[in-house]
């Protein structure tokens, strides 16, 4: 039996009867002798004192149920990391890759995780950034982009101190395994099963065609820096945080050490969890 002392629950707020999940949920923790840290908006939806910003839960407890969709798992995920405390995403939209377990199965899914096994824990390696003196950390992808307004911008890539290519493109995607079913994909990227040692990048509408996405080594180091001027270009990580890059600005991207501990369903896998997102036969 694997000792848990403290859950933290953070929840997409106006998910479909969202307090009666909630509600059912605790009544289950409370009854195995568990510790429930809410989110200040569970707090208020129960109608519960105090509650906990939600950048705080991950240091106070020994693990986190997201209620919700991707990007909500995405907002807590960089800081779960860095404390080495798991996540279970369980989904109460319509499509999730990281909230990928359904909420008819998020008893049997705690039920196993508490039980001990470790069969359903996907280790999920990070993106570490560096831009502008600041340091973070990503689960699924850095993007540099344009805004809504700007024109096609101009970018110089190297891959472990070679420069590489100088592209232009409405914007570029570094990608982890995880993130290869996110922004990625849509770009044009490949699927890559979540453990296999890679970093993908990947152009956003480029101008010449004959770039294309690229694959490459966990151990490689990309740098990015920005050519153009007087636009409006964006630094996001993702796709939760971010900041605003000018020209010259460089963007250094590497695998870092850090891991995310997924929990899965122990009635599925990958391959069945991309059959049922992207509705292959």
């Amino acid at each position: 039996m694997r000792k848990i002392n403290r859950i933290g629950i953070v929840v997409k707020p106006h998910a479909p009867e969202i307090e009666r999940i909630l509600k059912e949920l605790i009544c289950y923790l409370e009854k195995k002798g568990i510790d429930c840290i809410l989110e200040e908006v569970v707090a208020r939806k129960l109608g519960k004192d105090g509650g906990m910003r939600r950048e705080s839960i991950p240091e106070k407890v020994d693990f986190v149920i997201v209620l919700g969709g991707d990007g909500t798992l995405l907002s807590i995920a960089h800081l779960a990391a860095q404390k080495n405390v798991p996540v279970l995403g369980v989904n109460l939209g319509s499509l999730g890759f990281l909230t990928e377990v359904p909420l008819e199965e998020m008893f049997l899914a705690l039920d196993s995780y508490l039980g001990g096994n470790d069969r359903i824990v996907s280790n999920r390696r990070m993106l570490e950034a560096v831009a502008k003196g600041k340091v973070y950390y990503c689960l699924n992808d850095v993007v540099i982009n344009k805004g809504a307004l700007a024109r096609m911008i101009q970018c110089a890539i190297w891959i472990d101190e070679k420069a590489i290519a100088t592209v232009r493109a409405d914007g570029i995607i570094i990608s982890t395994p995880t993130g290869s079913t996110a922004y990625s994909l849509s770009a044009g990227g490949p699927i890559i099963q979540p453990y296999i040692p890679a970093i993908i990048i990947a152009p956003i509408c480029p101008h010449t065609l004959s770039f294309r996405p690229m694959v490459i080594s966990l151990k490689s180091r990309v740098k990015i820096q920005l050519l153009t001027a007087g636009e409006e270009v964006f630094l996001t990580l993702d796709g939760q945080r971010g900041d605003l890059l000018k020209k010259n600005e460089e963007v250094e991207i590497k695998s870092s050490n850090l891991e995310l501990s997924l929990i899965s369903s122990p009635k599925r896998n990958y391959f069945d969890l991309l059959k049922e997102k992207l509705g292959w036969g």
